[in-house]
């Protein structure tokens, strides 16, 4: 899990590409636009899961209010509606309104480019979700017209995170030292990068 959170904020100028507002993964998983509908749900699963959260993602400290998950997921709508971040909900295709993980494209890391971020629920994880939500995402936002690299961004210590982008072919492009944020954290953050392919 790396930092897709309930709040994002985005740097990056708008635009006017979008990504696919649901995407289908194998074994009847889908990563779905999130709506205002999602609050609810979010919250419930970020206060159960608060200590399967807290060692890697800063904004899991303290348990967030419901009226917080609100206000985050109307700012993550309002987001996608500008063209700066783009939040998913991990779901299962047959239960439309579960809720099993958060995915993310943030474009908070410069212009022709875009960070992946994710975490799955604690009794989902082991299934390959990440893996799979991100090989989704990275297709899908290599295929915006102004993006030429996908990164990822996790701490050294975070094995299970660093393991999605190496299976997913990224490259290990640097490791940034900075003063670690969350219990876990070494404060050496991997920087995965995947550059779209040359014609």
């Amino acid at each position: 899990m790396n930092h897709t959170d309930d709040g994002p904020v985005s740097l990056a100028p708008a635009t006017t590409a979008r990504p696919p507002e649901l995407l289908d993964l194998p074994d009847g998983f889908v990563l779905r636009r999130r709506t205002l509908a999602d609050a609810d749900t979010v919250n419930e699963v970020i206060v159960r899961d608060l200590d399967h959260l807290r060692p890697w993602m800063a904004w899991a400290a303290n348990a967030p209010t419901l009226e917080r998950s609100r206000e985050m997921t109307k700012i993550g709508w309002q987001l996608w509606e500008d063209g700066t971040d783009f939040m998913y909900v991990l779901g299962r295709a047959d239960q439309p309104g579960s809720v099993l993980g958060m995915f993310g494209l943030h474009r908070r890391i410069g212009p022709g480019a875009i960070e992946i971020g994710y975490w799955v629920a604690r009794e989902y994880t082991g299934r390959s979700l990440a893996t799979n939500g991100a090989a989704a995402l990275t297709g899908a936002a290599l295929a915006l017209p102004d993006i030429e690299r996908v990164e990822i961004h996790c701490d050294q210590a975070n094995a299970a995170s660093a393991a999605v982008p190496r299976k997913l072919g990224y490259r290990l492009d640097r490791v940034h030292e900075e003063s670690p944020t969350t219990p876990a954290e070494t404060g050496k953050k991997l920087i995965w990068i995947k550059e779209r392919a040359a014609c």
